[in-house]
C-alpha cells in the first residue's frame, strides 16, 4: 500500500482508536493491517465516523456559558469534534488529490498526526471532566465544506485550511480567555499546543494553495475572492489574529484585503 492507499484505509476507518493508530503507523511508514472491503467501498462510507456524536444542523448545536461546568464540556466537546474532523480532512486530501509532489502529501500526513494528538488531548481532558467524545451533538459543517470541495483542489486549499481552519487562529485566544476565567487553566495550556501546531497546518495550506494560483497563473488574493463566490462561501469576518496569520503564510496583500472586508 503506498502512502495514500493508506491514507485512505485511515479515513475509512470508524472506530476512534483505530483511526489514531492507523495515523500513527502511518507516520512511522509501518504496514497497517488491511482490511480490503474497506479500501473498496471507502469512497460511498466517507468519512469512517463512529456512531456518536450525532450530527444535527448547526443551529442546534447549543451555545452554553463557560462559566458552568456543563458550558465547559459543551465547549471543549465542540473543539474535540473540530480536532476529530480535522484528522479526515488531513487523510481525505492526502487520499483524494494525486500527481501532487511528495512533500504535499508528507506535510498533510504531518497535519493528520498532530491533529491526532490535539484531538486526545481534549478527549483526555472531556474524560477527567466526567464526560467524553460523542456524548453531545455536532454539526457536520468542516466536512460538508470537504465535500463541495472534493473535486478542485484549489477550493479545497482555499476554502478549508485558509479559510474554516484559519478561523480557529482568530477565535482560540478569545476562548482561552473564557476557559481562564472559568478557572480551566489546563484546557487553555491545551489550546496553546493546538494554536501553535494550528498555525503551522495553515501556513501549509497557504503554501501549497499559492502554489497551485502559482501553476495555474493566478493572482492569489483574486483567486480567493473568486472562490468565496463561487461556492457561496462568506467572507472572513474580524476581529482576526493578524500576528497568527501572518505566521502562517499570509501575505501583506491579503491582511490588508481581509481588514478592508
Amino acid at each position: 500500500m503506498d502512502m495514500r492507499e493508506q491514507a485512505l484505509y485511515a479515513l475509512a476507518l470508524n472506530q476512534i482508536d483505530d483511526k489514531i493508530q492507523a495515523v500513527e503507523q502511518l507516520a512511522k511508514s509501518l504496514d497497517c493491517a488491511l482490511d480490503t472491503q474497506a479500501i473498496i467501498h471507502a469512497q460511498q462510507s466517507l468519512p469512517g465516523r463512529p456512531a456518536r456524536p450525532l450530527l444535527v444542523p448547526p443551529q442546534q448545536v447549543k451555545f452554553r456559558s463557560a462559566h458552568t461546568a456543563e458550558g465547559r464540556i459543551a465547549l471543549l466537546h465542540s473543539i474535540a469534534h473540530i480536532e476529530f474532523n480535522a484528522i479526515n480532512l488531513a487523510l481525505d486530501i492526502m487520499w483524494r488529490f494525486a500527481g501532487m509532489p511528495e512533500q504535499f502529501y508528507r506535510d498533510w500526513l504531518r497535519v493528520a498526526q498532530e491533529e491526532t494528538y490535539h484531538f486526545s488531548l481534549i478527549r483526555a481532558h472531556l474524560q477527567s471532566l466526567g464526560a467524553d467524545y460523542g456524548d453531545l451533538s455536532a454539526h457536520n459543517g468542516l466536512w460538508d465544506m470537504a465535500e463541495k470541495t472534493r473535486d478542485d483542489i484549489l477550493a479545497r486549499l482555499g476554502l478549508v485550511p485558509r479559510t474554516l481552519e484559519a478561523r480557529g487562529l482568530d477565535v482560540t485566544p478569545g476562548i482561552q480567555d473564557r476557559l481562564r476565567q472559568a478557572g480551566d487553566m489546563e484546557a487553555v495550556a491545551i489550546l496553546d499546543i493546538i494554536l501553535r501546531d494550528e498555525i503551522g497546518h495553515v501556513e501549509i495550506g497557504n503554501r501549497w494553495y499559492k502554489y497551485m494560483c502559482d501553476k495555474q497563473q493566478l493572482e492569489p488574493v483574486q483567486c480567493y475572492a473568486d472562490l468565496l463566490i463561487k461556492y457561496g462561501v462568506s467572507a472572513p469576518k474580524g476581529p482576526f489574529n493578524l500576528e497568527a496569520r501572518s505566521q502562517a503564510g499570509f501575505s501583506q496583500a491579503e491582511i490588508d484585503w481581509l481588514k478592508s472586508l
